[in-house]
């Protein structure tokens, strides 16, 4: 379903590198140099390799769900009806194709999958439920967790 990629060897500036610019994807390649203590030139050659070696897997904008008048956050764990290869890969083509689903994990133990979508209100969450959960393929049953606050996010990895 998922490939992995090859582990990088990194070096302390490879990883001061990705520190750097997991706190600030937008920051200069001038000012990424300088903080690292590389040229700029010998700065862009390693950003390129982290890039094509996999480890920088893109760049994206963090968006505050809040501002946008998303105010709830489930966690979902759903169940199939079948475990075949067919019911988890249709299951899964209909999650990839959803743009509300945030993310989706298929996970060891009792359970499925987890999932994580975001919604407006207790109305939206109910049509989200209703009108795209439970209309996955093979969803036999799911168990929702509401946040009530968020006490620690984040998307940086320790490297």
């Amino acid at each position: 379903m998922q490939s992995h990629p090859k582990t990088q060897q990194l070096d302390s500036i490879d990883k001061a590198i990705l520190r750097e610019l997991q706190a600030d994807g937008r920051i200069s390649n001038l000012d990424l140099s300088q903080r690292v203590g590389l040229s700029a030139s010998a700065c862009l050659r390693r950003v390129k390799q982290l890039e094509e070696g996999g480890s920088i897997a893109g760049y994206t904008a963090l968006l505050n769900q809040r501002a946008l008048g998303l105010t709830g956050t489930s966690f979902t764990i759903v169940n199939l009806e079948s475990m075949s290869n067919a019911a988890l890969e249709a299951f899964e083509r209909a999650v990839q194709a959803e743009p509300r689903i945030q993310d989706c994990y298929y996970v060891a133990g009792p359970n499925d999958y987890l999932i994580r979508f975001l919604y407006r209100d207790g109305d939206d969450l109910e049509r989200f439920h209703t009108e795209v959960l439970m209309r996955l393929p093979n969803v036999a049953r799911s168990n929702s967790i509401l946040v009530l606050r968020t006490v620690k996010k984040t998307t940086a990895i320790e490297v």
